[in-house]
This record gives structure tokens, sequence and C-alpha cells, in this order.
């Protein structure tokens, strides 16, 4: 087993972390079986947000009965008021049904919250800590700038950031910052929202990075057996995994959606993680069930894009995201002839 410590936190744990968003996406009785299937494998370390609809919900239906002191749970709060963070983590902790939560997280804000900044938020997070109610004070971002604001500031015992094998020079070097910080470094988007489709390369690539733990995102029970033989057989850097990740390197260069979602919602009704990154997804996984009618539909919405710039505004990668729409649409509608 390989395991990750993180940064000041001293949290060890199995370095494979269980993504709860897709769970929202199955029922109650499929998402507790395929949590208690994860725990049984390993998996120790537990990660969902109050944004998630019903997934804390159905992590609190899975733990609340007991195993509670054998594993840790991370939730967040996207309240940029002090008020709204009280409600917030008044309603995780009775949805997850435990009286702490080991990681507490601000979602993705768009300043970094500090003490006397004027927002309270800083200040509720240690006053939850000193209740008892939460145990580490953390930070999820989309954005570097924020994300090396809140390491250096010394205020945060872990962050976490999207990152994976298309991550570029930058980001990390923002890994190795936290490592000499100790600050705990979570890696969200492990597989760049579903681009990334060798699960095998992309654990290697993070193996290399001795204070990292990726969270999967994961929702079926053929996916959570595949992250879970890395338990006993942790992939390793080959040629072949090499490969794998310079080809992938070089196919997605540039400008691409990550799938985040914070674009939406999209007031013309578009889904525009999928529509964005369409292009992409026909040729990186089987294409048949990307022409359905259904997924049809939701692409002929790019048509109703009312060009607000909601999207673009919004995306923290600075993305023209209306022009990658029509782009994307264009080449769809060659698969379709």
């Amino acid at each position: 087993m390989v395991s990750v410590l993180l940064g000041k936190t001293g949290i060890r744990v199995e370095k494979n972390g269980f993504g709860a968003l897709p769970i929202q996406r199955i029922t109650q009785e499929e998402a507790v079986r395929l949590l208690h299937q994860a725990f049984d494998g390993g998996i120790r370390y537990f990660d969902t947000a109050r944004s998630y609809t019903d997934s804390e919900e159905k992590l609190g239906a899975a733990f609340g009965g007991g195993k509670r002191a054998e594993l840790f749970l991370a939730t967040k709060t996207p309240s940029q008021t002090a008020e709204g963070f009280w409600k917030d983590l008044e309603t995780s902790l009775r949805l997850l049904r435990t009286d702490y939560i080991d990681v507490y997280q601000f979602h993705n804000p768009p300043l970094c919250p500090k003490p006397g900044d004027g927002s309270g938020l800083y200040e509720a997070m240690l006053e939850a800590k000193k209740q008892g109610k939460i145990r580490h004070i953390a930070i999820t971002n989309h954005r570097l700038a924020v994300a090396r604001e809140a390491v250096e500031s010394g205020l945060y015992d872990l962050l976490q950031f999207p990152f994976s094998y298309l991550a570029d020079p930058k980001e990390e070097e923002l890994v190795r910052l936290c490592a000499e910080k100790n600050v705990g470094f979570v890696a969200m988007k492990a597989l760049s929202g579903g681009l990334i489709t060798n699960s095998a390369a992309a654990y290697a690539y993070l193996a290399q990075y001795e204070n990292v733990l990726p969270i999967w995102g994961v929702q079926r029970e053929s996916e959570l057996r595949e992250f879970l033989s890395y338990v006993s057989n942790p992939p390793v850097m080959t040629p072949e995994l090499s490969a794998v990740i310079a080809h992938d390197r070089q196919e997605l260069a540039g400008n691409f959606c990550r799938g985040c979602g914070y674009c939406l919602p999209c007031p013309a009704g578009i889904d525009i993680p999928t529509a964005a990154r369409m292009s992409l997804l026909l040729r990186r996984s089987p294409t048949q069930g990307w022409l359905s009618e259904d997924n049809q539909e939701k692409m002929q919405r790019v048509e109703n894009c009312i060009h607000c710039n909601h999207c673009a505004n919004h995306c923290p990668y600075g993305l023209d995201t209306p022009r990658l729409l029509a782009d994307n649409y264009a080449d769809y509608k060659t698969f379709l002839k």
C-alpha cells in the first residue's frame, strides 16, 4: 500500500481518495453500497460538498451509524458570508450524521479568505475549530493566484486544486510549494474531467509526488474496482505510460475545457462542460454514445447562445467559452453526416 501524509494535518491515508460528486447521480442504496465497498477496499478519505445536492446525505447514510472514527470526511462551503458559513456547517454536520468534520474547505472562493478581510469567514473557521466542529482549515480553488496566496499565507492546512498529468510547470510548482510549506495537497480533476482515459497513467504520474492525494470521482462499481486494484498493485511510470502521457499532452495542449462547471447555470440552458469538450470526448471515448438523440438535443442548444458572456466571465481558466461552444458544435455536426 502506498500512503500519503497530508501536510500538517497529520492525516495519513492510502493514496486513493473518494470524490463523492458523482454519487449525486445514483440512488442512495447504490451510493451506500459503493461507499462501503470503497471503505472495505482501503479508501479512508471521502470528499464532498454542500453544493453536491444529496452527496452529504448519502455519505451520512453510509457511515453515520459506525466507522466514523476510522475515516476522514472532507466537505466544503461556498458561502461568502459568516452567516452562510454557519448555516452550511450545521447542515453538513446534520446530513453527514457526525459531530465534527475532519477537513472543512472554502469552496473555490474568488479571493483568499483571511482574518480581518471584512467577510468574517476565516474568523468563523477559527471559531468552528475552537468549538470542535471542524479539525482542519482548508480551501479549494481553480485559480492559481488564489491557491498560491492561500499556501503562502500559512493560514491553511490543506489545499485542493486541479492536478493531473496535463498540468503545466506553474501547477507542478504549486505542488512543490505545498510540500515546502507543509500544506496538504489534494488533487481534484486527476482525470481532467474525463479527458484522461488511462487511469494507470494518471495514477503513475501523481505517484511521483509524495505529498499528493488524488480523489477519484466514482459513480460505478467498475470504476471503483479499477482504483482499488491500485492499492495492492500501484502503477509505476513505465516507457509505455510515459508515451501515453506525452501523446495526451500533445493532443490536449492549449485551451480546453476542464469541465469544472463554474460557468453554470447557462441562461440558455446549454450543458457547457459537455458541449465545450465534445470534440475531445468524441475522439477519446466510444463515439456512439455521444451521438445519441439526447446528446444531439443537448448540442443543438448551442444555437440558443445569447452571447451574454456569463460563461466566459466565470471561467477560472480564462477561456473564450462561446467560441469553444461554437467550434465544438460545428465539429459535432460533421459526425452526424
